[in-house]
């Protein structure tokens, strides 16, 4: 019997749930003729995720500011990391320019936790339960990644090939990368066995298309020298022509001027004795006698005529300009200082006073990877965090090439890792630290870190449930709208927290509205209020997914309207699991007494005011 015909036996026979026979289908219909097969484990975190939506929530006293004006908003979320996956579904979908992450290898040591319990060697769906675990997450990191967004995954050989036909079948093996490799541990050896010494870091591209590599530029200062690092890159000396017939305004008076020949003869540029007008040397005096000194200038002479050239490599035009030349990247990734594991354990050491961590990634890697991967502008996720090297090694970058990269880290708090690991030792590399032995290191300073835990709302959609998610989910619209600074007037009126909140970093303006009641009194407020030519983003309460387009059409021009909670909703309906169906509805709407709009606000010449508490009674 063919797959159609069983798909249609099983919608015929009688006795089965809707539930079974959805299971039913759905093996059916996942049967791959080629590909990764492994048996589906459920997880805890999954199983909550069917009745509670979660939200990100800011812990105050965490956060790290910056009197630089420019300074990026890193972001630390403490949480299950498929928790907090999905809240960035909503945040960041399509917005991520570089994913790296630094799984659990999966060793059989204990080193990889799935249901609160560790997966060793012995358990025989050990393989399973990494795939399981890789697969839901992978598929939400490619929601996030951008038309030209990168995923980097370091791996070892126990999973390498596992993930490598995992990778394919999620971001297409068209969108491949590369397998970088790198040597992670020393290569001396004093036993029998072959020691691996590597490991990888696998890398997809959301679209390889959109996807522009970097390149290593070469120094020009060593553009004259006769051998350099880059010599097998930049090839063979060429030799040049000196002179160069000039028009208009690029003729120099002062590069028309005689070089004494080998035979005693003074050649002007045009290779004649004398003189003559729109002819240029193409370099100064000084310059040719220090050409002449170090062998870079050649006279060759032609019957009774001499020629003078000099030597040049060949990305050098022929006008002397400089042309960017590159290395580029290779997937073997060698000869950079401080690149193995030690050296990450090092780093900690020096940073935390202790071994805070196990093999952290070393921040020569993770440069690497950055320099090869992002621009100076780009977002940056890592979801496996660990000892938060990601985070550490994006600040760095910036204040090297003064970029403006923002990074995401999120991790667990076992072992209270995410708040005495990951968290403190990016604090101390924003405001500085002293080495064990004694050494100040100054600080990051033009870096601001806010600090996020996981929480969570029911996912039954009544009015109270609604209204909870609009309120929790704020600190979320900070994050998306990458605004955080509060305002507590809004124009000339005075904000009521419990009516709506008003964020303006003078660029950017967000207006939170929970009581959409206040919906035409606002709109008169914004019509009074110069935005600076900018759009007011308005994220507003509604039941349903009316924005109160009428409410604000006098001033429609200044606004952008959102419809809060129906774009969460929308956003975590593509990534959340599904709910199992429920034969009673358990539970029970919420009675709110809502103010009418005329007792929401007083006016006075200072502001607006309550006339009493707004909120659910």
């Amino acid at each position: 019997m063919d797959k159609t015909s069983l798909i249609k036996r099983i919608s015929t026979i009688e006795g089965l749930t809707n539930e079974e026979r959805s299971a039913l289908l759905g093996l059916l219909r996942s049967h791959k003729k080629y590909g990764l097969v492994w048996e589906d484990k459920v997880e805890d975190v999954e199983e909550r995720l069917r009745d509670e939506l979660p939200v990100l929530r800011e812990v105050k006293d965490k956060c790290i500011p910056s009197d630089a004006p420019e300074a990026p908003n890193h972001i630390i979320i403490e949480g299950d990391n498929l928790e907090a996956l999905t809240a960035l579904s909503y945040t960041h979908e399509g917005k991520i320019d570089v994913i790296y992450i630094d799984p659990p290898y999966n060793t059989g040591n204990k080193d990889f936790v799935y249901n609160d319990s560790y997966v060793d060697s012995e358990d025989s769906y050990r393989h399973s339960k990494w795939l399981s675990f890789m697969n839901k997450r992978l598929k939400i990191a490619k929601r996030l990644l951008s038309e030209k967004g990168v995923i980097l995954i370091s791996i070892n050989d126990i999973e390498l090939y596992n993930l490598k036909i995992l990778s394919d079948s999620i971001f297409g093996e068209n969108n491949y990368l590369a397998n970088f490799i790198w040597q992670s541990t020393p290569g001396s050896n004093t036993g029998e066995d072959i020691k691996t010494v590597t490991e990888y870091v696998l890398s997809y591209a959301k679209n390889i298309n959109y996807v522009k590599v970097n390149q290593i530029i070469i120094d020009d200062d060593d553009k004259y020298n006769m051998e350099d690092k880059y010599v097998e890159y930049r090839g063979k000396y060429t030799l040049n022509k000196l002179d160069r017939r000039m028009t208009g305004s690029h003729y120099s008076e002062a590069l028309n001027y005689p070089i004494t020949v080998p035979d005693g003869t003074l050649i002007y540029p045009g290779g004649t004795i004398s003189k003559q007008e729109h002819w240029n040397w193409r370099w100064s005096k000084n310059k040719v006698q220090w050409g002449i000194q170090n062998g870079f200038i050649e006279f060759k002479k032609s019957n009774t005529r001499w020629a003078i050239y000099f030597k040049q490599y060949l990305f050098v035009n022929n006008n002397d300009e400089k042309i960017s030349r590159a290395l580029p990247y290779q997937n073997l990734i060698k000869d950079i200082d401080g690149l193995n594991s030690a050296r990450g354990t090092q780093e900690i050491m020096s940073l935390m006073n202790s071994k805070a961590f196990d093999y952290p990634k070393p921040i020569a890697l993770l440069l690497h990877l950055l320099k090869c991967i992002s621009h100076k502008s780009s977002i940056i996720l890592d979801f496996f965090a660990g000892s938060g090297t990601t985070l550490h090694a994006t600040m760095q970058l910036n204040s090297e090439d003064g970029g403006h990269r923002q990074c995401i880290l999120v991790t667990n708090n076992e072992n209270n890792i995410c708040e005495d690991v990951t968290y403190e030792r990016n604090k101390r590399v924003i405001i500085g630290y002293t080495t064990p032995k004694g050494q100040k290191v100054e600080g990051l300073h033009s870096n601001r870190l806010r600090y996020y835990r996981t929480d969570f709302i029911s996912r039954d959609r009544t009015q109270r449930n609604m209204r909870q998610l609009v309120n929790a989910a704020t600190d979320m619209l900070c994050i998306k709208e990458d605004l955080y600074t509060e305002q507590q007037v809004l124009g000339r009126w005075k904000m009521i927290p419990q009516v709506a909140r008003y964020f303006s970093d003078g660029k950017k303006h967000m207006l939170v509205v929970y009581n959409e009641q206040a919906a035409s009194k606002l709109a008169e407020m914004i019509a009074e209020t110069d935005f600076g030519g900018a759009k007011l983003k308005i994220y507003i309460f509604s039941p349903e997914r009316y924005a109160f387009d009428d409410e604000f059409y006098e001033v429609q021009d200044k606004v952008q309207l959102v419809a809060l909670p129906a774009a969460i909703y929308d956003a975590y309906q593509k990534v959340l699991p599904k709910r199992k169906p429920q034969l009673l509805e358990t539970a029970k709407e919420t009675k709110t007494i809502q103010p009418t709009q005329q007792n929401l606000f007083a006016q006075k010449d200072d502001g607006i005011y309550p006339v009493h508490d707004i909120g659910e009674e």
